[in-house]
């Protein structure tokens, strides 16, 4: 390579082309790790929201059972005041049909 002596004043072809071989190699190096920097950043943060995703729908099954169980509740509840209501308002006729 005449390049490396002192007394060049002109770049050869073959040194150009080496020289812009190394250039695109270290640009393409460059340009590939920040992509896969970012799409690792990426992949992390996908990763956290996908578990914070799982935890709300866990929490939301929990609601959903308690909910479930608040309506068989009050279900159970609302038969039982209705069969009373159902028994008053027998005793009320009875009374009514049958005054002593």
């Amino acid at each position: 390579m005449t390049e490396i002596s002192k007394n060049c004043s002109d770049m050869s072809n073959a040194s150009s082309t080496y020289l812009g071989i190394l250039g695109g190699a270290i640009v393409g190096g460059i340009v590939s790790w920040w992509i896969y920097n970012r799409q690792k950043r990426t992949s992390e943060q996908q990763d956290k929201i996908l578990g914070r995703i799982e935890k709300l729908e866990e929490n939301h099954s929990e609601i959903l059972k308690k909910l479930a169980d608040f309506d068989d509740k009050h279900e159970y509840s609302f038969d039982a005041i209705q069969e009373l209501d159902k028994k008053i308002d027998s005793l009320l006729k009875k009374f009514q049909d049958d005054p002593k």
